[in-house]
């Protein structure tokens, strides 16, 4: 008897447990369906920040459009090799007349002077020409003044060879003594030769004026014939012995040329990450990509 109504009485409550386990289902249903939830509040944007927001976007479009557009870097068509004038668009004769005349020791110092050597159309040199760049004392030897009036007694002098002159010749530069003329001459010997008349503002330890007094009498008048390094075969040692080459710009180089395997065209060094672009025709004198 006492067993029944225990059943009984777990039974009832068990009962109402589900009573209301289901009136509250039935309550947040009722709430789900007749409560809005969604939101009244409308955003409105006035037409001036529609514009301005238009032209936000446009700018990052032609932002985006302007990064994938193809960097044209100036090149000295002095070393143009043939993988470079392949690209260019000149032919196998047109690249080879420009090789033999560079195995001369001989400079293209003009685009005049570029088609002549080449032969190349006048269409194509209309095309290419626009990326030519020449290096400064180019631009100063197209007016050449071998003869200048200096002091007030307007005696002419005539300027000697900066590459030939020795350091007994220096020493007559007000400013230049024994030791500062032998510095000259080292630097000149560690460059293998001067190449451009500014190149002796790059003496250590000279004051500008006084090589402003040096170039009135010397300049460079004929180039010096540099061996080249060929970039893709030189040692590490070989191209960290380049002036204008530190041990950074060296390790950056060596890296690279492991990266792409064959470097095509000097004109890649460029592309490292730090190069000093302010330098490339410098190093150019030295090094080539073959």
């Amino acid at each position: 008897m006492n067993n029944s109504k225990f059943h009984f009485s777990y039974n009832k409550r068990q009962r109402n447990g589900i009573l209301f386990l289901v009136l509250i289902i039935v309550l947040l249903q009722s709430v789900f369906f007749f409560v809005d939830f969604s939101s009244n509040e409308i955003t409105n944007f006035s037409e001036k920040e529609m514009i301005l927001f238009q032209k936000e976007i446009d700018s990052l479009k032609i932002i985006e459009i302007e990064n994938k557009k193809p960097k044209v870097y100036l090149f000295n068509p002095n070393f143009i090799t043939d993988f470079k004038g392949y690209q260019l668009g000149m032919s196998i004769d047109e690249i080879d007349r420009l090789h033999n005349y560079r195995k001369r020791g001989s400079y293209v110092n003009s685009i005049k002077q570029f088609q002549e050597v080449t032969k190349v159309s006048d269409s194509l040199l209309n095309e290419i020409s626009p990326n030519f760049k020449f290096p400064k004392w180019v631009d100063f030897k197209k007016t050449p003044q071998k003869k200048k009036f200096i002091n007030s007694s307007k005696k002419i002098v005539v300027k000697q060879d900066i590459n030939t002159v020795n350091a007994s010749e220096l020493r007559i530069v007000n400013g230049i003594g024994e030791k500062l003329a032998d510095r000259i001459i080292a630097y000149r010997n560690k460059l293998q030769g001067f190449s451009f008349d500014n190149q002796l503002y790059e003496v250590w330890n000279i004051d500008k004026e006084v090589i402003d007094r040096v170039l009135q009498r010397f300049e460079v008048v004929k180039p010096p014939l540099i061996q080249k390094l060929n970039v893709n075969e030189a040692t590490f040692k070989q191209v960290l012995a380049i002036v204008y080459i530190d041990y950074e710009l060296t390790k950056k180089i060596v890296n690279y040329r492991d990266e792409v395997a064959e470097i095509q065209s000097l004109e890649e060094l460029k592309k490292i990450d730090g190069f000093p672009i302010e330098k490339f025709d410098r190093i150019a004198l030295y090094l080539v990509a073959e």
